[in-house]
């Protein structure tokens, strides 16, 4: 009997061993789930189940189409990299969306962290071409504290303008190698004015053509100077002037009507103005230089940039990126706006690490509306804040 008896138990142990396993819904969801959407390319390690994680809707990761969505997405870039990538990035989505093939960009520039003490005799340049020297560099606005004065900034600017031209290039994106990149400062007639013509060659219709500028006083050459060569840009190069002055505009001038395709603009080549010479603020000089008058036209004489903005206007240069900065109470302001937001205004904090957002406006700020923006928001000056008079920020 007993014989019997352990038979019929390893007969039944046999079966249960070879059947098939019968799930149930909970065994069923204690598996480790297969992320099901469609945007998901690998396994998810969440022990939830799918019914749980509601599927990722477009509309969620959908890029802001507002004004006001896009003001809440602007930061200050706090690298050289992170500055790159959002500038070339707003170039891109004006090219694109909105088909403007002319555009002037304004941004800080690189600069050697252990070098921003006035007075120096000697200040080593910004490296950007390593990964280390990019984290350690810090982005200054393009003012008075460059005692090297124009030439400095070019050779900040410089590097900066490759960077962009690396980034929009659709070659880049496309086959993994950076675009061929020309210098050429010919267009500097003095050599110490600091401007040069950055473009890219991608095509093979691509090649410099002499410039019909000459004789004209525009961007060098004529009767007493070299002759100035423009290149012939196809639909895929790109065109950099760095720190370009009023003098250049007639370059400027014959490069944009050579490279304007007359049945879609679209198609034109990108071409920018970097850090321009002349300031985003206007003088006396430069109000008065803005009519069409005689003393307009005097006030242009001597200075005022009013004609040379009539002229890049007519041309369709619009502003698609700025990002500059300056002091008010002691501390650091960050002002930025891309063509499709409004003016946003960030202060940087005590720890120098981050920037407080503290107002927007649809206009420029003045000094007088930043100043207004930080009293509103409870920052104090500086030097009592430092000294525990103020409230930290």
């Amino acid at each position: 009997m007993k014989l019997y008896a352990l038979l019929l138990l390893g007969f039944s142990t046999t079966i249960l061993a070879f059947s098939p396993p019968v799930y149930t819904a909970r065994s069923i969801s204690s598996k480790v789930p297969v992320n099901i959407n469609k945007n998901a390319l690998h396994l998810s390690s969440d022990t939830e189940t799918d019914s749980q994680t509601p599927p990722t809707t477009p509309s969620e990761n959908a890029a802001p189409s507002t004004k006001e969505e896009i003001n809440k997405t602007l930061r200050i870039p706090l690298t050289y990299n992170e500055m790159i990538q959002q500038t070339s990035q707003a170039m891109m989505d004006a090219y694109k969306q909105m088909g403007m093939s002319r555009q002037i960009v304004r941004i800080l520039l690189p600069r050697d962290a252990s070098s921003g003490q006035l007075g120096e005799y000697y200040e080593a340049e910004a490296e950007t071409s390593g990964k280390m020297s990019q984290e350690q560099m810090k982005l200054v606005p393009c003012d008075e504290s460059w005692q090297g004065g124009i030439m400095q900034l070019y050779r900040a600017a410089s590097p900066t303008a490759k960077d962009i031209l690396r980034q929009l290039s659709p070659t880049t994106a496309t086959t993994g190698v950076p675009p061929k990149i020309i210098e050429d400062r010919d267009i500097d007639e003095s050599g110490v004015d600091g401007v040069g013509l950055f473009y890219t060659l991608t095509g093979s219709d691509s090649s410099p053509s002499t410039s019909s500028a000459n004789g004209r006083g525009g961007g060098g050459g004529g009767l007493f100077g070299p002759s100035v060569t423009l290149p012939t840009l196809s639909e895929n190069d790109m065109c950099i002037f760095v720190q370009p002055t009023q003098e250049v505009v007639d370059t400027i001038e014959d490069l944009t009507n050579q490279s304007t395709s007359p049945s879609n603009e679209k198609s034109s080549p990108l071409i920018a103005l970097l850090n321009p010479q002349w300031r985003n603020v206007d003088d006396a000089l430069d109000v008065a230089s803005k009519s069409d008058s005689p003393f307009g036209k005097l006030a242009s004489f001597l200075g005022g940039k009013g004609s040379s903005l009539r002229r890049l206007d007519a041309l369709g240069y619009r502003s698609t990126y700025t990002l500059e900065g300056y002091v008010c109470k002691g501390g650091n302001i960050r002002l930025i706006k891309r063509f499709d937001s409004d003016w946003i205004v960030f202060a940087e904090n005590d720890k120098g690490d981050e920037y407080v957002r503290v107002g927007e406006m649809v206009e420029r700020p003045k000094y007088q509306d930043v100043e207004r923006m930080l009293e509103e928001k409870g920052v104090g000056y500086k030097y009592a804040r430092d000294l525990g008079l103020a409230p930290k920020l």
